[in-house]
């Protein structure tokens, strides 16, 4: 009967790892994207960088990297079989999601008051490539904030699964296929908040 957990966890695992990958070549597909325009604009990315609000943005790089240690607390809580400290940390890590996504609201809101956003006119107006930066900074931002909440509901549904013993100290694959996740989202905006908001700057 061990074995057979074994596998089913092994499986998981593996079933998950290979989901990830595939979210991998998503944002890589963009983030080389990126890469190919801001060679041919490298001014315009500039100015168009020099636009966004690094303290946002480092807001939000401090948050999730706040919510992925919770998490990582949250796997080794539940494992010592501290259930209900282990469900305050996940309910800390939504809490830093929702924190996150209030951030990028207010950020969004100030661009799209100052007529930035894609298809307005006054992103029209803009050189060709800050067009272009924005375009993909709100493509890629907004996939981003996507994940976010989607990662969101996946804690939620596992603290559900928590509370009514389905997940425990015992079989907690379900938890660790969640930080997993979890940490995917955080690890792809590490790798936006330079890209958009220190390297153009």
């Amino acid at each position: 009967m061990s074995g057979h957990a074994h596998k089913d966890y092994t499986g998981a695992k593996f079933g998950m790892w290979l989901f990830l990958f595939t979210e991998v070549l998503l944002f890589g597909g963009l983030f080389i994207l990126y890469s190919v325009y801001l060679a041919r604009y490298p001014q315009e990315f500039v100015a168009g960088g020099a636009q966004l609000n690094v303290w946002f943005g480092g807001a939000n790089t401090l948050i999730l990297l706040t919510s992925s240690l919770l998490v990582a607390m949250s796997i080794t809580a539940l494992r010592q079989g501290s259930t209900r400290f282990c469900l305050g940390l996940l309910g800390g890590t939504v809490a830093c999601a929702a924190l996150f996504l209030v951030n990028k609201f207010f950020e969004w809101s100030a661009k799209i008051d100052h007529g930035i956003y894609p298809g307005s006119a006054h992103l029209k107006e803009l050189p060709p490539g800050e067009m272009v930066f924005f375009n993909i900074y709100y493509l890629t931002t907004g996939l981003h904030g996507i994940h976010v909440v989607i990662g969101a509901i996946v804690l939620i549904w596992t603290m559900v699964f928590i509370k009514t013993g389905r997940v425990h100290a015992q079989d907690w694959v379900i938890l660790e296929n969640a930080g997993l996740y979890w940490h995917l989202v955080d690890l792809i905006w590490i790798f936006i908040f330079p890209l958009y908001y220190l390297i153009l700057h």
